[in-house]
């Protein structure tokens, strides 16, 4: 399951694209938001997801 970003919440700081593995994450109409289609919630790569484990608003979370 990919995880998403709670828009409401984003505050568009830009933690998470430049954490992201598979570059799933882009800024779209003002919020950044995660392709599920490369999202693999980093499995293989890291014991985390990682665009969770540095978002300073919590707001990446499972789909």
């Amino acid at each position: 399951m990919a995880y998403k970003i709670k828009s409401a919440e984003c505050t568009v700081c830009g933690a998470c694209d430049a954490e992201c593995p598979n570059m799933a994450i882009s800024l779209k109409k003002g919020t950044y938001v995660i392709d599920p289609a490369k999202c693999t919630e980093c499995k293989g790569q890291f014991d985390s997801p990682q665009c969770a484990a540095v978002c300073p608003a919590d707001c990446c979370v499972p789909a």
